[in-house]
């Protein structure tokens, strides 16, 4: 049986879009940051805090691990902005289907970005001991995305939609 169309909802497009934005955001620092080294971003609050260190670091592409797996040249060792707008816009067509192959692509895309957002706060917290809001705020979109996508499976008291 294919997917049909439907609205995503209002919650999933915010989500999508501030993730998006969040990203495009992410990038334009990271670029801003290769070309001068001074560039003072908004999200630049402290030493502690500060979003284009955290994005220029070697974790700021490929999840730090692409790199050392399959070498600085490889098509996959982008920027994690680069990542977070596929997948924001990723979870926003699929959010437009409906299906049973949709409900679960949405999960388990929804499960790697949180084990992907766990990976890259501890990160953050214990390797760059860095405080970044843009990236605090993906994780938290993120969880948002993952919930609501274990929601839509479930029915009125938690029973799985179709039974």
């Amino acid at each position: 049986m294919g997917a049909t169309w439907r609205s995503p909802g209002g919650a999933r497009l915010a989500l999508c879009l501030a993730g998006f934005v969040l990203s495009l955001y992410a990038h334009h620092v990271k670029a801003a940051r290769a070309r001068d080294r001074d560039y003072r971003a908004l999200c630049d609050v402290g030493t502690a805090i500060s979003c284009s260190r955290v994005f220029s670091s070697r974790w700021g592409r490929g999840f730090g691990l692409v790199e050392q797996v399959l070498g600085s040249d490889s098509v996959f060792n982008q920027s994690n902005s680069i990542f977070g707008c596929i997948f924001y816009t990723l979870q926003l067509l699929l959010g437009c289907l409906r299906g049973r192959w949709v409900s679960v692509l949405l999960q388990l895309s929804s499960l790697v970005s949180l084990a992907g957002s766990a990976y890259l706060a501890w990160v953050l917290f214990f390797v760059l001991y860095d405080f970044c809001i843009v990236c605090i705020t993906t994780y938290a979109i993120n969880v948002g995305l993952m919930v609501l996508s274990f929601r839509e499976v479930q029915g009125p008291q938690g029973k799985v939609k179709g039974h």
